[in-house]
């Protein structure tokens, strides 16, 4: 009889510890589930409702709280970092103006007030700042802007495309008294704009805080 009850005991608590490690698998199964949704669903993770969680359960649930919370925090760092960029930028670039005079009919005047231009314009891009530069031409100079007279009239063509921050500036004032002297019409360089005076242009241009230069 003894050694009915015994065997009947013996049974018992294997049943007890079989019934104990699957409950523990279950759990572990549950847990695991929960901790990869919260790696990708946002951070929501199931907790175990029975009345005896274990230390390792509630060290995973904490885990998944902080990776959340790291999660969010890279995201919004992430999202300041342009507008933090766009901060540092300047608001606005200086910039420089300059006006060359050239009033006289002298190849060697013509060039060096292109080399300027060209020097002047080089120096600041090389700064990243802004510059814009106008030759102006009246009086005798005007020839260096004339279609059939320019001396310099293959350089012009080369600064247009080099040098855009030149640009140039023929009295029409000029342009009419050659046109009544000679008896023909004046042609002017496709690379320059006429204007009604090349004297005006050069005060209305000091007026508006540009420099002036005569070479």
């Amino acid at each position: 009889m003894n050694d009915v009850s015994l065997t009947g005991e013996a049974s018992m608590r294997v049943f007890q510890q079989i019934a104990k490690v699957t409950i523990i698998g279950a759990a572990t199964v549950l847990l695991s589930a929960s901790y990869a949704a919260a790696e990708q669903g946002g951070g929501r993770y199931w907790t175990p409702t029975t009345t005896n969680p274990t230390a390792d359960y509630r060290h995973v649930s904490e885990k998944v709280q902080r990776v959340h919370v790291s999660r969010k925090a890279t995201t919004h760092k992430r999202e300041r970092s342009p507008l933090n960029a766009n901060a540092r930028l300047p608001s606005n670039t200086k910039s420089h103006n300059l006006i060359l005079q050239v009033n006289t009919n002298d190849p060697a005047a013509m060039n060096l007030a292109l080399n300027n231009a060209v020097n002047v314009a080089q120096y600041y891009k090389d700064l990243g700042e802004k510059v814009k530069i106008e030759v102006v031409t009246f009086g005798p100079g005007l020839h260096m802007l004339r279609d059939d007279t320019s001396p310099v009239k293959a350089r012009l063509e080369e600064m247009a495309l080099s040098t855009p921050e030149v640009s140039f500036k023929a009295c029409g004032n000029t342009q009419e008294k050659m046109h009544k002297a000679e008896n023909k019409d004046i042609p002017i360089v496709r690379q320059a704009e006429v204007v009604k005076s090349g004297v005006v242009r050069v005060m209305e241009l000091q007026e508006k805080g540009w420099s002036y230069v005569k070479p």
